[in-house]
Parts: structure tokens; sequence; C-alpha cells
């Protein structure tokens, strides 16, 4: 059972990755509902992971032949991907990013292996001040990592922050902010947010935007890269690999900013940056296996921490939940089972990734010919009914079509959605280790920073405080040029 739903998860996120205008986050959210009927935890995470780590892989198809990117985090494959296309070497193109995807995508998993149950160790020693300074740290770093605009995400963070407050107070358990609604004492549900901002706020957009797309007419021959190809591509495909899994573990980091990163830094080492942006092996190579190795390394501080690092994993967070498994330092210790059947189905689902996306590749071409006036009704009955059926409540719908409509003014006016999401998630969790610390100390402060741990996270994040203003600074004596 668990084999069948790895491989549903990668022929789904393989789909994902390849249709333009739904990205890992979305699917995520919309197939939540199917797993409320799949009894075990592991076989749902299984499937969700699946849909993640999936949509990296096929997001490189649709930057490669049609030169918009599937997903977010393939933007950067476009750059010399598509140029590689019109040269006739589609086929290195699409083989030599599906190669990378695997073997960075196998590497993270070591990562993952090898790192989370020593931090997760590391991490029971944390009480109530050090989660409260992590917590803190997580959404800084969301905010300042998410988009160009800081000031945008902090606007959306403080208002996932005010979204986590409604409802019962978990303390004095008195009601707050809840307008008198008795439906939202209860606080707002985190799927309906989930499914609005993603689903249909997604779907409104896209609707509005979506262009017929253009495929690349050029037959697709020689997919296996040449011995040649692959001496020019393999160190990319390590630093790519190394810079991936890195970014991943930082709250707001993920997999966009890891190719971002991935394609900067190869660019700067070759001997002939020039060649970027005009058909580069390497340009392709190293951001694809950045965003595999960046979506598998996220799932550490899922795993080990319990704090979910950016939209997709704040989704598979609220599938532990709801399946009854609270993600925290000690699940490695009490549910065994999900951590390394999480960790087996990887290895597994990277291997069945493999064969998806090399021999299978003109069947993903014949996909992208479905129209988005199709997709788009279809999608939007599914959010309907997996929100309607979580709770059987029309309340639910309501509140869905309200996130739907706040999801689509957020993208027209280009806010991010992930650090409202992160905060909406990590906001209970630093409310009542603020709360349980100020009491542990009888209302003193000073405890957060008596703490070394606490004290050592906090002092992190006033450097990432530091570190902004004084790069801001030094932009701005940049653009100053004196008069004469």
């Amino acid at each position: 059972m668990n084999l069948f739903y790895a491989a549903l998860g990668a022929v789904l996120g393989t789909a994902v990755g390849v249709l333009p205008g739904l990205g890992p986050a979305a699917t995520i959210a919309l197939l939540l509902p199917i797993t409320f009927k799949i009894p075990s935890p592991l076989t749902a995470v299984i499937m969700l992971s699946g849909i993640y780590y999936g949509a990296m892989y096929g997001g490189s198809t649709t930057s490669i032949l049609l030169n918009i990117p599937g997903e977010a985090a393939s933007v950067v494959t476009c750059i010399d991907g598509y140029e590689m296309a019109k040269k006739g070497r589609a086929g290195a193109a699409l083989g030599i990013a599906a190669i990378g995807s695997f073997i960075a995508g196998t590497l993270g998993i070591l990562g993952l292996q090898l790192l989370a149950p020593p931090l997760a160790s590391f991490a029971l020693e944390f009480g109530p001040p050090e989660y409260a300074a992590l917590t803190f740290l997580g959404l800084l770093l969301s905010v300042y990592l998410s988009g160009s605009s800081v000031l945008k995400g902090i606007i959306t963070a403080i208002l996932g922050l005010a979204l986590s407050l409604v409802g019962l107070d978990s303390v004095a358990g008195t009601p707050r902010y809840t307008l008198g609604v008795l439906e939202l004492q209860g606080g707002i549900d985190m799927i309906t947010v989930i499914m609005g901002l993603f689903g249909v706020g997604e779907i409104l957009y896209n609707m509005e935007s979506a262009t017929e797309v253009q495929i690349l007419t050029t037959k697709i021959t020689h997919i296996y890269p040449t011995l040649k190809d692959w001496a020019a591509s393999k160190w990319a495909v390590l630093r790519g690999s190394g810079i991936g899994f890195f970014t991943g573990l930082l709250p707001g980091g993920g997999a966009i900013i890891a190719s971002l990163i991935a394609y900067a830094v190869e660019k700067k080492v070759a001997a002939d940056p020039s060649r970027f942006g005009h058909g580069a092996i390497e340009g392709v190579a190293s951001p694809e296996s950045a965003n595999n190795a960046a979506a598998t390394s996220s799932f550490i501080p899922l795993l080990s921490l319990g704090i979910p690092g950016n939209p997709a994993i704040a989704i598979i967070f609220a599938a532990l939940l709801i399946h009854g498994i609270q993600p925290s330092p000690s699940l490695i210790n009490e549910h065994p089972d999900v951590f390394w059947g999480v960790v087996a189905s990887m290895y597994i689902g990277n291997m069945m990734l493999l064969f998806l996306n090399l021999p299978l590749v003109g069947m993903w071409v014949q996909l992208l010919k479905v129209r988005y006036a199709i997709l788009a009704p279809v999608i939007c009955v599914i959010c309907l009914l997996g929100v309607y059926s979580f709770q059987s409540s029309f309340f639910d719908v309501w509140v869905m079509l309200l996130f739907g409509g706040v999801g689509y003014f957020m993208r027209k006016l280009d806010f991010e959605s992930g650090p409202l999401i992160l905060a909406f998630v990590l906001g209970p969790i630093f409310e009542l280790s603020v709360r349980q610390s100020l009491r542990i100390s009888m209302g003193s402060p000073v405890i957060f920073v008596t703490r070394p741990i606490s004290a050592t996270l906090l002092v992190v994040a006033v450097l990432v405080i530091i570190g902004y203003f004084s790069i801001g600074a030094r932009k701005k004596r940049k653009t100053a040029t004196p008069a004469g």
C-alpha cells in the first residue's frame, strides 16, 4: 500500500510540476482531504511528500520546452533550458535535469537520515524559552527570505499571526476575536485557509493571466546526456546539491531561493560566464539539483523540531496533526515508523521519478495540451468537496471562498502567501511558548536571554536584522552618485 501511494504521489507531483499555474503547495492542499480516509498517517505523508518532491522534477519539463516555469522553483531553469531546446538539445537538457534531480534528491535523503535524529535528540533539551526563540527566528527568516519586499512579508506575517489568535484563549478559555460568531470559537481551520489561498486564489489568478502555450515541436532525442555533457555538469550537480540542502534547512528558504543561489554561484565559478543564458548545460544542472535537494532537506526541521519551513511543508504539518501525530523533537522516538518510513519512501520515490521523467517525457508533453479552462472547474469542485468533507460545514466553505479572494488580491498586489501560512502555523506555538516562559519566570522576560540556547537563537535573529539593514544601507550608498 505504501509503495502504491509513493508511486501515486510521484505521478501527481510530476503532473503538477509539468502543468503551468499549479504549484506543489496548492496541489497538496487540494489532495489533503483524500488522506482523511487513509487510516495510516505514514501512508498519507508518503503520498503528500511524493507530490512535493515530484513537482520539483516535473517543473523542468515545462521550463525547458515552453520557457514557462511549471512551478516557481524551476524559473531559473528557463534561462538556459529553453535555449538548449531551441538549439535541438531539449533531450540533453531534460536528461541532465532528471539525473541531477535524482542525485541531489538521494544526497538530500542521506543528509535527512543522518542529521535529523541527532538534531531531534538535541532539541529534546528545548524548553518553552528555546521554542519561543526558535519560532521567532523562523518567522523572521520566513519574512526575510520569502520575496523581494520585506515590508510586504512583515504585513502578511502579522496577518497570519492575527488569524492564529482567533478562537478560544489557550490558557483562559475565553473567546477572542470571534466577532460573536459561534463557529469561530474553535479557531479558523488551517485546511480552510490553505485551500482558499492556494486553491481558489490560484485558480482566480491563473484564469485571469492564463495564455495559450506554444509547445516546442522539435522532436526530442538523445535524452541521456553524453560523457561530454556529464563532464561539464557533474560539479554543477554537486554544488547545487550542497547549496540546496543547506538552503532548505532555513525557514522561508526552500527550493526557489536554492535554485537562484545555485545558478548565481555556477555563473560566478564558470571559466566563461558569457555562455550562461545561451544554453549552458550547467545552468540547467545546478538549479534543478538545488531545488530537489532543498525539497528534501526541508523535511529536517519538520521531522526533528516540529517547525515547518515553507507552505508545502506546513500543509504536511497539518496532515500529521489531522492523523493524530504532533510534529516535535520526540516524533522520531514516539513514531519511528513514520520517520523511517518517509525516509525509505523517498529513496524509492526518487527512483520512480527517474523512470517517470526520462522514458515517459513524451507523455508529459501531451499533458501540456490540456486547457486551463478545463482544469480550473475541476479544481474548484475538488476544493469545495474537500473543505466540506472535513467537518461537513458550509461555514468552512464560505471561509474558504473568502480566503480565495484574499489569495487572489495578494497575488495581484505581489504579496507572498508563504509568510502568512507559516505565521498562521507557528503562531500558536510561539504564543504558548512565550506565555509558558513568562509563567516560569514570574513575568520576567530576562528568561529568554539567560538560557544559552534561547539567547543564541535571539542573537542570530538580531544579526539577521542588522544584516538586512546594513545591506540596504550599502545599496543606497552605491546608487547615490555624487553630483558632477
